[in-house]
């Protein structure tokens, strides 16, 4: 039987250090570094069309909107992942690269990420304080899940059609802007 490779375990600072030089993201999770692969068009268009609606909402509550390119940090499960569109309303969050206290996090799912963002990410997003919303926006239908921290708990609403309800905005997003 041969034997098994092992991946060498990478502590976060290095990951951090690789990361602000490469040419291609990467998510870290406990001490496993994983490629990230390009998106489709459509799939650029929902996260466009999203932080569009998104951004404006945030700022008038100040709170600054990141699309793709800005790491969360997830300490509970020593992971950093690149959400799709994500919303600090923290003003202690001012690391340029990593959000620390995200208030909402939005993923586009793709096919080769759609098991990855409704486990494991969305269990490990869970685990942060300072989120009260998380969506899974699909590219394949209209279909929205939103899940909204109440009280000690999380709550599931899946919209297919209508209207998306985000309370920590204050916005009201039309599936019609999302799908646009």
């Amino acid at each position: 039987m041969p034997d098994a490779q092992r991946k060498p375990w990478i502590p976060p600072e290095d990951y951090l250090a690789l990361e602000r030089a490469a040419h291609v993201r990467h998510e870290y999770v406990d001490g496993e570094i994983f490629a990230m692969v390009g998106a489709s068009r459509r799939h650029a268009t929902l996260v466009g069309n999203v932080f569009s609606a998104v951004r404006p909402a945030a700022k008038e509550r100040g709170c600054e909107a990141y699309v793709s390119d800005v790491k969360v940090r997830v300490a509970a499960a020593n992971a950093y992942y690149y959400p799709d569109v994500v919303v600090t309303c923290e003003t202690s969050d001012a690391d340029e690269y990593v959000v620390h206290a995200p208030a909402v996090i939005i993923e586009v799912l793709s096919p080769t990420t759609e098991s990855v963002d409704r486990r494991e990410k969305r269990a490990n997003y869970q685990t942060l304080p300072s989120l009260r919303e998380y969506l899974l926006v699909a590219q394949d239908e209209r279909r929205v899940d939103l899940y909204r921290r109440e009280g000690d708990g999380w709550s599931r609403e899946v919209v297919t059609d209508g209207e998306i309800q985000l309370a920590s905005l204050g916005l009201t997003l039309a599936l019609d802007t999302v799908y646009e």
